[in-house]
């Protein structure tokens, strides 16, 4: 029988994980789509409380978005060393991405911390339920991703830039570009139309 009898059945590996990873994304976004629709519908919904206005500075804001960004852009450029075989410079790359989103993490709870210490709790209002909500996903999001950051990065350590290790480094990549859009649509939505 000729080789056209056997139909090939290889599947790529990685190509199943970059699409379970991607449809994995998709249904974040989805997620994180109704909580910015619930948003939408209460944020005037203060029950006589602090509105966003009242409760988010712009300036603070805009350093923490600026820090992501700047996160993320050491991201591309770690992830662009990682694929190009530069292992010493991805991990310095990345270690420098894992401070930035530590600093962003900081300036978050920093921010948290003195809204629930000015006397408002996300039980007050409809609006701090869903702005505590929202911050606090995204904050989980990007906890996570600094954890799977330090656990792959030493993996890249201990076994360089193999197949394995730079595809793991190329999805949470992808999940770290994709929490820093959501961030971007957070600033847009939350601090600068809601502060209107």
């Amino acid at each position: 029988m000729g080789k056209e009898a056997f139909p090939d059945t290889h599947h790529s590996h990685s190509e199943n994980t970059y699409l379970g990873f991607w449809i994995y994304l998709m249904t974040d976004l989805i997620m994180f789509a109704t909580f910015f629709a619930v948003y939408g519908v209460v944020r005037n919904n203060t029950f006589g409380g602090p509105s966003a206005k009242d409760i988010l500075d712009l300036s603070y804001g805009l350093v923490e978005t600026l820090v992501l960004s700047t996160s993320s852009f050491v991201c591309a450029l770690g992830l662009r060393a990682a694929l190009t075989n530069q292992k010493q410079k991805m991990i310095s790359l990345f270690g420098l991405t894992f401070l930035l989103g530590i600093t962003f993490l900081t300036m978050v709870g920093f921010e948290l911390t003195h809204i629930v210490q000015s006397g408002y709790s996300w039980e007050m209002s409809a609006f701090l339920s869903s702005y505590f909500t929202l911050m606090g996903t995204h904050a989980a999001h990007i906890v996570i991703g600094l954890i799977f950051m330090a656990v792959f990065v030493a993996q890249v350590g201990f076994w360089g830039l193999t197949d394995v290790t730079k595809k793991r480094m190329t999805t949470l990549s992808m999940f770290w570009f994709f929490s820093y859009i959501v961030w971007i649509f957070m600033y847009t939505i939350v601090y600068l139309i809601g502060a209107q």
